[in-house]
C-alpha cells in the first residue's frame, strides 16, 4: 500500500471551501439540505489534502474575479463540486 503524506487540513479545509464559494456553492448549506454528507465533505478535504496541487490552486483562487462556472480541472474534488451545482 502507497502512503501518500497528507497537507496540512486546515488549509485544505479552506482551500476546498474556496473554490466551492468561488462557483457559488456553500458546502454548509450542500450538507443540510441533503445534498452533501459530512462522510462526503471529509473526503473532499482529505481529496485535497493527498492531492499535490494546493500552488496551482491558490493561483487559480487568486485569479478569479466572477462565478467560476466549474471547478478547474486539476482540482482533486472538481467531480464532487461540479456535482453540487
Amino acid at each position: 500500500m502507497k502512503h501518500v503524506r497528507l497537507g496540512d487540513i486546515e488549509k485544505h479545509f479552506w482551500l476546498t471551501r474556496s473554490v466551492a464559494r468561488c462557483m457559488e456553492i456553500s458546502l454548509s448549506e450542500a450538507i443540510a439540505e441533503g445534498r452533501l454528507t459530512a462522510q462526503g465533505y471529509s473526503e473532499m478535504v482529505t481529496r485535497c489534502r493527498a492531492a499535490d496541487c494546493s500552488e496551482r490552486c491558490a493561483v487559480w483562487l487568486a485569479c478569479q474575479q466572477s462565478r467560476a462556472t466549474a471547478a478547474p480541472e486539476f482540482c482533486a474534488n472538481a467531480k464532487a463540486l461540479n456535482a453540487l451545482t
